[in-house]
């Protein structure tokens, strides 16, 4: 069962046609990987999911219901969150602070506190970091809170944009655990990420993306095998 299709997408920057008519499916517990060079499109789709920039036309469904015109507030109260490209967590805030952010759709104090308990049994490192200001974390730290701070709103759906840049090779493996755990407790995944070799390795269906069309789909351990894809993303 499909926990998000997109059927038909085209999206515009002015005149320039950055999405062409790209149709994909992520089913419900699956990680879906979106990959391709920069400028390919593939933030651009995940900003028009969560409502962030508007389609030209198209259809997008969260559980068989059209998404299109609701609001990205409202589409986290139906189950979305989105980590996005750059971690953008409060800088000025505490790591506590920052998570309780997370869950401001979520009513229920008692919910919250269990919900933070296990982003803390997750990170223990931002336990012992919680009244730290958000800036002063390394980016991996930082990774960590944006990936908890979505966890705190309760998701069915997890849209994850370029989770490693810019960590160590350290934090990149780290933070590869962590996608593979929440994926394990039934969080569907739509991964878009440049380290595609990473990407190809846990996910279960992989889109391949240039300048706005899919190219190529399919088992990402096929195509992993795949001479253009071994040569034009996997450096080999």
């Amino acid at each position: 069962m499909s926990i998000l299709k997109v059927e038909n997408l085209n999206v515009y920057y002015g005149v320039i046609h950055a999405i062409k008519g790209i149709s994909f499916n992520v089913e419900k517990g699956d990680i879906v990987a979106l990959i391709g060079a920069n400028g390919a499109g593939k933030t651009t789709i995940l900003q028009t999911i969560t409502g962030l920039i508007p389609m030209r036309s198209g259809k997008i469904f969260f559980e068989d219901e059209n998404i299109n015109k609701i609001l990205g507030y409202k589409l986290v109260k139906k189950g979305i969150a989105h980590v996005p490209e750059g971690r953008r967590v409060f800088a000025n805030l505490s790591v506590i602070k920052n998570l309780q952010m997370g869950a401001y759709t979520r009513n229920s104090k008692t919910e919250v506190e269990e919900t933070l308990k296990h982003v803390f049994s997750k990170f223990p490192r931002l336990e012992e970091r919680k009244e730290q200001l958000a800036g002063t974390l390394s980016g991996g730290e930082q990774q960590m809170l944006a990936i908890g701070r979505a966890l705190m709103s309760h998701p069915k759906l997890i849209l994850m944009d370029e989770p490693s840049m810019g960590l160590s090779p350290i934090y990149v493996n780290k933070i590869f655990e962590i996608i593979e755990e929440i994926n394990k407790e039934g969080i569907s995944i739509l991964l878009v990420e440049q380290n595609a070799k990473k990407a190809l390795n846990i996910a279960n269906v992989a889109y391949v993306l240039e300048t706005g069309k899919i190219v190529k789909t399919g088992d990402p351990k096929v195509l992993m095998n795949d001479p253009i894809i071994k040569s034009s993303y996997l450096g080999e």
